[in-house]
């Protein structure tokens, strides 16, 4: 096992601290050390979820294997530092695909769980965790033990959300969805304010397995909130044309790169609008339901190398919150409205619909809405905004998700996820010592450690 030394961040670029890397070679080698850790799949949580100041991040990207695929019922059972990417090629063209999928397919399986990544049909198949079969957890004494919704229930649901905190993910057994071919049926529908793209989104006539909304982030008075409300399903067999050729396949996609950071001006009110507007156009033109195929569908960036560097050298701040239904769309607008009124604009601003609250104890998702941006760091001003978008989503019975947080307070965690208190007791019997832990733990004091 090699270790290293060196600075390293989140997808984000912010922050950045200096971590003692170690990479295990193969399964075996999964133990605990005597120092605090976190686990590593691919660094794509934003914030400091994944990063251990002065202390030990374990990388798992080698603990990559395919364990067992069973074609006919759709069981997968893999490593943990897995991920999608390496996932979907396998599974798609014999007809299997995953339950959930975030928005890039360059994530760890064991990432999301510890994470409980969410997608664009949450409202129909829930979050990652709710598709998992098991997992193999190693604890903090060295000990495996297997854990799932039936055995060891409460440490399942501590694990599923847990952001990593109650041992090492080593294996994880998923059910996957059944689909006829790699494409997607999509249909698009352009709203001129927020209270048009909540009608979309919430019209049943529309309705589709996923559902996701694009915002124009510098729309303000009587257009704030317009946007594309952006439906789809798996295209069935008799959906595709005859000159498709094999349904279950795909061409690979050409991808560029960001060679270098761009300029902390590049992204400015001027350049995002003009964006937008085309945008706005471009996908609001398209009224008619279209195939494309899934990767384009689900991992848009994913054809962009680096897209990070986009946001300059500092970095920038994923913000996602989730608004409960009952006060979803005052939330929405009093957000996009402090926004808008700070000249702040985010390059990406999505909005999604929320199913049933998640079952893990630190899960994001609950019944509602979620809307993420993108914003820049440019100067401290970033975050006063930010601690004001806090206390609009607290007043509305929100919460933030901690796998794109860097900055959140420990008062507004406790405020957000009231299952906090249930899942340490899990916690401090699995790890009494607090043997794993993070940056992002000690900052939002959620492990016994202070920051």
């Amino acid at each position: 096992m090699t270790t290293l030394i060196k600075p390293l961040s989140g997808w984000g670029r912010y922050p950045v601290q200096s971590c003692e890397l170690e990479r295990p070679e193969r399964y075996a080698e999964l133990l605990p050390s005597s120092a605090r850790l976190i686990t590593r799949g691919q660094g794509r949580s934003y914030g400091d979820a994944a990063l251990n100041e002065n202390g030990r991040v374990m990388l798992t990207e080698r603990i990559n294997r395919l364990l067992d695929f069973d074609v006919n019922s759709g069981i997968l059972r893999a490593e943990a530092g897995v991920t999608l990417a390496d996932i979907l090629p396998v599974i798609v063209p014999k007809g299997w695909f995953l339950p959930v999928t975030p928005g890039t397919k360059f994530v760890s399986l064991g990432g999301c769980v510890a994470a409980d990544v969410h997608g664009k049909n949450h409202h129909y198949q829930g979050s990652f965790g709710d598709h998992v079969l098991s997992l193999e957890l190693i604890l903090a004494d060295n000990s495996q033990l297997t854990c799932s919704p039936a055995e060891n229930i409460e440490l399942f649901w501590a694990t599923v959300g847990g952001m990593g905190l109650t041992g090492i993910i080593g294996e994880v057994t998923l059910q996957l969805i059944a689909v006829q071919s790699a494409h997607m049926m999509v249909q698009h529908h352009a709203a001129k304010n927020l209270q048009q793209l909540f009608k979309h989104l919430e019209n049943s006539a529309l309705d589709d397995r996923y559902a996701v909304a694009w915002i124009d982030s510098l729309a303000d008075s009587k257009n704030l909130g317009r946007g594309i409300a952006m439906f789809g399903h798996h295209a069935g067999a008799h959906e595709i044309p005859a000159d498709f050729g094999d349904a279950l396949t795909i061409k690979a996609r050409r991808t560029r790169s960001i060679p270098c950071d761009l300029p902390g001006w590049a992204l400015n009110p001027l350049s995002i609008g003009a964006f937008n507007a085309l945008y706005y156009q471009r996908e609001g033109n398209k009224q008619r339901p279209f195939l494309t195929s899934y990767d384009p569908y689900f991992y848009p960036l994913d054809a962009i190398q680096n897209w990070n560097r986009l946001y300059g050298k500092h970095g920038f701040v994923q913000y996602q919150c989730v608004i409960p239904q009952h006060t979803a769309f005052d939330g929405i607008k009093a957000l996009l409205q402090e926004l808008s009124n700070s000249r702040r604009p985010s390059f990406l601003a999505v909005l999604k619909r929320f199913g049933a609250q998640g079952r893990g104890m630190l899960s994001f998702p609950l019944a509602g809405y979620t809307l993420a941006l993108d914003l820049p760091i440019r100067d401290e001003g970033l975050f006063v905004l930010l601690n004001k978008l806090d206390e609009i989503v607290v007043q509305h019975g929100g919460r933030v998700y901690l796998a794109k947080d860097a900055r959140l307070s420990a008062a507004s965690f406790r405020a957000m996820y009231p299952r906090y208190e249930e899942w340490l007791k899990i916690k401090q019997t699995v790890d009494p010592q607090n043997r794993f832990s993070s940056s992002l733990a000690r900052r939002l004091k959620i492990s016994g450690d202070a920051a």
